[in-house]
């Protein structure tokens, strides 16, 4: 049995999540918070991280790792090509996604969703780097009508879940949806998937978790 472990507000436990529920894995649901000290939990995410799953007690972290371990494992219906170049293209995209979108704009999390602040700095540097990145994004990006083409795939569980927020973060901090402005249409993409079966069931979770306990 695979446990997954995190929480619902997370876009990278809900890459993972997404990749679950496309594939038809039977899994159970764990809360973890980000940044726990718990000792259990660091065995299993040294850096206290989430996601990470457990497979029959056995821990895996990293939203990336998890989500290659389950192609592997549970190979259909594949959310990768059968061609191993093909298939390095689509994860080339979803780590783009990742590391050089969605990484860079969470500096501006703070203040775009938390109440905090930003300094001048800061949004800057994130502004100047994001708009670099965007546009190497838009050299992968197929959008066609999925981010790597003309079927769902492991990249557009990590789009789906992350481009919004990087949209509404720049939006909200820099004055401007920094991909909206460089021609990403990501709310046309984000509707699209958000129809399908798993998205619907990451945002309904994801709802629950972001309202506060009566």
């Amino acid at each position: 049995m695979i446990t997954l472990c995190g929480r619902p507000l997370s876009n990278y436990y809900n890459k993972v999540k997404m990749v679950l529920l496309e594939k038809g894995i039977p899994f159970e649901e764990e809360f973890v918070g980000t940044g726990s000290r718990d000792e259990a939990v660091l065995a299993a995410t040294p850096l206290g991280k989430i996601p990470f799953i457990r497979v029959d007690g056995v821990p895996l972290c990293e939203s990336q790792v998890i989500c290659d371990y389950l192609e592997a494992a549970y190979p259909t219906p594949p959310l990768l090509p059968a061609d191993a170049l093909a298939a390095a293209k689509v994860r080339e995209i979803g780590t783009f996604v990742d590391l050089h979108l969605e990484l860079v704009a969470r500096d501006l999390y703070p203040q775009a969703f938390f109440g905090g602040q930003v300094s001048e700095g800061t949004q800057a540097r994130v502004r100047k780097q994001l708009e670099k990145n965007i546009a190497g994004f838009k050299r992968l990006a197929k959008f066609a009508p999925y981010v790597a083409g003309d079927r769902f795939t492991q990249a557009d569980a990590a789009a789906w879940c992350s481009l919004p927020l990087v949209g509404m973060a720049t939006k909200a901090v820099l004055g401007e949806d920094l991909l909206l402005a460089s021609g990403v249409d990501w709310r046309t993409y984000n509707k699209l998937i958000g129809a399908r079966d798993s998205a619907l069931k990451v945002a309904a979770d994801r709802k629950t978790d972001m309202t506060p306990a009566k």
